[in-house]
């Protein structure tokens, strides 16, 4: 604060003239005919010294600012008053001059109360005066706005502005000392920064961009005379309406006139300022996520309000922390990157546009740090208008009956990060991922080898009624989406097919409570109560069979999250929607700062992307693929990728995942009105989900360089390797003993080979030599001919989840 130099004699006489005039305007208002009393003047002057010196100056409301990215690139803006303070130098020499023009001619010369001016009104008024006159300066004006806005109650905010003498008095007190601490130059700065100018706009910034669409450092003369002229009555005096444009236009003459007359201008600037004629923009400042700057960038801007609002480091209370996000004056970096947003809202709307039942949701984020890149999806973020509905008939048949109203084309329903009605949506065979985790963690390796059968009886208890149990148990079943998957698999085969009958027997032996741990550690949130039931029961989890096959609900942004966890060498981060975070005074706060944690170890997240490079058609050196559900993604991304597809029953839901280093992409295909829909969510079709999630990868990595993944090595890779005993021309009981005495899982083949033993005996094993403690050993049988039977070809097609118990 800049403190100006005051002759002491001159506050002195200044303090006196203003107690003894307070004592005859306090005597005025109550008792006329005492008026001029000595007894009056000594009462007022009293009064007026007893009033208190220091004003409280609460910062008033400022406008806050939402960036992409790149930190330049507009989003949002969210106010509750539409205001940005602005220096003394970031204002027009004409602005400045027509604001004093306009309230207040002698600004430079008296010491915050006009003397003369309190002297003169006061005689007009008593005068019995056709017209009552103010004598209130702008630094008077000032602490009216200040007190107003640094109010606590209601009431104080009347009291400041009501027009009593005792509020007179105040302002008078406090314009005295205000002109003492600050520089004229400073107090003209603020009342341009706290007055209203209508429209919304508070504050010469906003005013300057809501009529004229500049700075107000370019306002022009007529422009600053025509601002001056609203702040006594900025809702009578609006040029933007019918009635208010002439009451505008003969204040803004008015103010140029004072402007000439103070010799702010010259006669023949004013004369020339007049001859202009008055063009307004009305360009109101958007406010809120229902008008961001790119109307698809609506979604990703709700989720950062939502995460704002759940930060208890801006308030204790959610009123708090909304206050302090539309009032604070913040300028916010998020983590909306342009290039990816624009990639997911294309792919997105390709082929099924906002009016198909059909959601498609995409979401991007960064791994290793948390930032979320982007949220997509085929929908409007927009309130649909009750008096004018857009929204068609709701896909639910209940709620169609009733006429019930569905969330499409508009909705502002959290569809893509969950919150309120929305707990999720099935991911079906994405949640694979998790078992493999929970595996290998355990200690088996990539190269752990399960047959698997055309159908597994599980030892997960469910309703025997159920079609997923074995027939005539209680005993959880699943198969595959195909019989040709069936045989012996490990973990990259199974998980590039799909493969249900090796996915549930591995869950089975390491325990599903394990493979929910799993998931919650990568990032997997349960947010429907049936899920959260056995997800926070160790034993419920314990017997929750149809896990591993992703029956629980998810949305695209955890599910994205728990795979980037992967691709991030197992560090796990918050999910988050900001880079950085200014204040009004310049700092940046700390919570913008990405929070995150080793939550799985880097070899066990290696591995595991190993595994997951399979379905998506790519490999490592060390991959040892056999078969993948969507293919063609590793040509169209051009990039070292990872990830998985899944489905439900009946292909109500789709999904896919795709990873890099860079970007984790996941994508989910519901009817969010109707989770029992009818209508097939499709994969590899131009109304599936697979093109949105590969199509926003791959132009979301346009110009960014491919990173290949760390494969795994040691142990987790090959595991522990053993000899494979000599069974041949055994007979297969013999031959199944000793294999399991030597720690192997012995399977006998279908098939029949040549060979020289005896038929119906052991040919051979496959493979042989060496392979893992535990692994499936093949017991190849003698057909006692010269002649092979060829063995079923696995197609490599994949699999979906199977039936979900």
């Amino acid at each position: 604060m800049r403190k100006r130099d005051h002759n002491v004699l001159t506050n002195a006489a200044s303090l006196t003239i203003c107690g003894l005039l307070a004592g005859v305007v306090v005597a005025a208002a109550a008792f006329p005919a005492v008026a001029m009393s000595g007894l009056a003047v000594k009462a007022g002057a009293e009064t007026f010294g007893a009033l208190p010196k220091e004003l409280t100056m609460a910062r008033a409301p400022q406008i806050s600012y939402l960036l992409a990215s790149d930190g330049k690139t507009p989003l949002a803006t969210m106010y509750d008053e539409n205001r940005r303070d602005v220096k003394f130098d970031d204002i027009s020499p004409h602005m400045r001059k027509a604001i004093i023009a306009a309230e207040d001619h002698d600004f430079y010369k008296h010491n915050g109360v006009d003397i003369n001016g309190v002297a003169r009104a006061f005689v007009n008024n008593q005068s019995n005066a056709s017209s009552q006159q103010g004598a209130s300066t702008l630094t008077m004006q000032y602490v009216r706005l200040a007190i107003a806005y640094s109010a606590d109650h209601p009431a104080d905010v009347v009291a400041a502005t009501e027009d009593t003498s005792a509020r007179k008095l105040r302002e008078m007190r406090y314009a005295l000392q205000v002109d003492k601490d600050f520089s004229k130059d400073e107090i003209l700065t603020r009342y341009l920064n706290i007055a209203s100018f209508g429209n919304g706009a508070y504050g010469i910034y906003a005013a300057s961009q809501v009529y004229f669409g500049k700075p107000p450092s370019k306002l022009k003369i007529e422009e600053a005379a025509m601002l001056a002229g609203m702040v006594k009555a900025p809702t009578t005096n609006d040029p933007t309406t019918k009635a208010g444009y002439p009451l505008a236009l003969g204040r803004r003459d008015y103010v140029i006139g004072n402007m000439v007359d103070i010799g702010a201008i010259t006669k023949a600037e004013g004369e020339a300022a007049k001859a202009t004629k008055m063009v307004v923009k009305d360009k109101k400042t958007p406010n809120g996520c229902v008008a961001t700057n790119k109307k698809e960038w609506g979604f990703f801007c709700d989720y950062f309000y939502r995460w704002w609002m759940q930060q208890e480091a801006f308030g204790s209370t959610s009123y708090d922390r909304e206050r302090r996000l539309k009032s604070g004056g913040y300028t916010v970096t998020t983590t909306l990157d342009a290039q990816a947003q624009a990639a997911g809202d294309k792919a997105v709307r390709k082929g099924l546009g906002v009016n198909s039942k059909a959601a498609r949701m995409v979401a991007v984020i960064e791994p290793g740090t948390g930032r979320v890149r982007a949220l997509s999806v085929n929908r409007n973020f927009k309130i649909d208008d009750p008096k004018k509905p857009q929204n068609k008939i709701s896909s639910d048949p209940k709620k169609a009956k009733k006429g019930i109203r569905g969330n499409y084309p508009n909705t502002v329903i959290p569809l893509l990060t969950g919150g309120g009605d929305i707990k999720g949506y099935q991911a079906g065979s994405t949640f694979k991922i998790f078992t493999i985790v929970a595996a290998l963690e355990s200690g088996l390796s990539l190269r752990h080898s399960i047959n698997s059968p055309k159908q597994f009886k599980s030892e997960y208890i469910i309703d025997s009624s159920s079609p997923a149990a074995c027939k005539g148990t209680h005993f959880y079943c699943p198969t595959n989406s195909t019989e040709s998957m069936a045989g012996n698999h490990n973990m990259w085969s199974a998980f590039g097919s799909s493969v249900n009958t090796y996915f549930v027997p591995l869950q089975q032996r390491v325990g599903s409570e394990n493979v929910v741990k799993a998931a919650q550690k990568l990032g997997i949130q349960f947010r429907s109560d049936e899920d959260a039931k056995f997800a926070n029961n160790k034993e419920a989890a314990h017997q929750w069979g149809a896990f591993t096959l992703g029956v629980s609900a998810t949305t695209p942004l955890d599910l994205a999250n728990s795979y980037a966890t992967l691709a991030a060498d197992g560090k796990y981060c918050d999910p988050t929607p900001v880079q950085k975070i200014v204040g009004p005074d310049g700092k940046s706060l700390d919570i913008a700062k990405p929070r995150c944690e080793q939550r799985i170890s880097t070899e066990v997240a290696r591995a595991a992307v190993d595994a997951a490079r399979c379905p998506v058609g790519d490999r490592s050196a060390t991959s040892k693929c056999a078969g993948a559900t969507a293919r063609n993604v590793r040509g169209v991304v051009g990039k070292p990728v990872a990830g998985k597809s899944g489905t439900t029953d009946s292909e109500k839901t789709s999904s896919l995942v795709v990873m890099t280093k860079q970007y984790a992409v996941a994508g989910i295909q519901a009817d969010p009105d109707w989770p029992q829909t009818n209508q097939k969510m499709g994969h590899n079709v131009p109304t599936g989900i697979n093109p949105p999630v590969y199509e926003t990868l791959r132009d979301a990595m346009k110009g960014k360089k491919g990173i290949e993944f760390t494969p795994p090595s040691g142990k987790i890779l090959e595991g522990e390797q053993r000899s494979i005993p000599d069974v041949k021309c055994q007979d297969l009981e013999t031959a199944k003993k000793r294999l399991k005495d030597a720690g192997f899982e012995p399977v006998v083949s279908i098939t029949k080979v040549p060979s020289t033993c005896p038929a119906g005996r052991a040919a051979g094993t496959s493979p042989t030599g060496r392979t893992i403690k535990e692994g499936v050993v093949t017991i190849e049988v003698s057909s006692g001919s010269s002649k092979p039977v060829a063995p079923p070809v696995d197609d490599g097609t994949g699999g979906g989840p199977g039936r979900p118990g």
